[in-house]
């Protein structure tokens, strides 16, 4: 029954989090606000909502493994498993602002986190405040210096312009629901798994629930590549790393400090976030720069099952 429970909060959180992302970009158009800006800010924030939340909870209810673990995982699953996967499929461009912009930044909040943690344990609310301002400082850069990748303002469906207020309502609602009851039965759910299998809360956390919350990148990034549509590039998944340090773990740790109570936080998964940072690095530049060919993805994929094996087997 657990397993049901998590598959039912998994698919509340996917529906709750496209139909806020539609009801968003709606609002936004309404109000003439740039496609630009939309991506950036609208649709950023709207797509972290399920790790926000779930990330809270688990932190309200002293689950603090799931809270900081839900993004450290997703981090990890976004490059090696979205990444790769896609990468098998089909080639992925690397643009200039990946090497300019997008990799420093997120290499910067990765390393930010990790001090802040090695610190003293805890993710303190000044820290998640830093995290958010840090965000915020990202943003305003990108906005008004224009710096971005064109298929940002691909996934936004000038259709939604035309969405009538009742239907964003309705949408509002069944979204806020969705992410609510969603976020509940995943935390609750996956704390019995844990215990009913004999893991710890940041194994189940940082590899089957962080997997769960990627579903939706890895479904777009997919279709998107199978269909040879340019919607997809590497920087779309950089971005979803930054915004998930800065955004879920910031605001959670705002409203309650987050403690670390398992050393293989700091010991392994966070270690493994800052190779698989690294390693996109790497790879965009050799063999052949500026391209994230099959082979690679291969190794992306690879090098995440070794890390999902060692999690259960440690």
């Amino acid at each position: 029954m657990t397993l049901v429970w998590m598959f039912l909060g998994f698919l509340l959180l996917v529906l709750g989090g496209e139909f806020i992302v539609r009801a968003s970009i709606a609002i936004s158009l309404k109000f003439n606000i740039s496609k630009v800006v939309i991506g950036m800010t609208v649709v950023a924030f709207a797509t972290s909502l399920p790790e926000l939340l779930v990330s809270l909870k688990a932190a309200v209810n002293g689950s603090s493994s799931i809270a900081i673990n839900n993004v450290i995982g997703s981090n990890i699953a976004n490059i090696g498993l979205v990444l790769g996967l896609t990468a098998i499929i089909g080639n992925i461009p690397v643009s200039k602002s990946f090497y300019k912009l997008d990799w420093p930044v997120m290499i910067l909040f990765s390393l930010l986190l990790y001090w802040f943690l090695y610190n003293d344990n805890l993710l303190s609310s000044f820290e998640g405040l830093v995290l958010c301002s840090l965000l915020i400082i990202f943003l305003f850069f990108v906005i008004k210096y224009n710096v971005n990748d064109s298929s940002s303002e691909e996934i936004i469906d000038d259709n939604l312009n035309n969405t009538s207020g009742f239907k964003i309502l309705i949408w509002v609602i069944f979204a806020s629901f969705s992410l609510y009851y969603g976020a509940e039965w995943l935390v609750y759910s996956a704390v019995d798994l844990a215990g009913s299998i004999g893991v710890s809360e940041a194994v189940i956390s940082v590899t089957v629930i962080a997997i769960g919350t990627s579903i939706p990148e890895l479904a777009t990034s997919v279709i998107a590549i199978a269909k040879n549509e340019k919607g997809i590039s590497i920087g779309n998944l950089i971005g979803s790393n930054i915004f998930n340090i800065g955004s879920v773990l910031g605001l959670t740790s705002i409203i309650k400090p987050i403690l670390i109570t398992d050393s293989s936080i700091l010991d392994r998964d966070v270690i493994w976030m800052l190779v698989f940072a690294l390693l996109v690095l790497v790879i965009s530049l050799i063999p052949k720069k500026n391209n994230i060919t099959n082979l690679k993805g291969f190794l992306l994929v690879f090098l995440y099952s070794v890390f999902i094996l060692s999690t259960y087997i440690n």
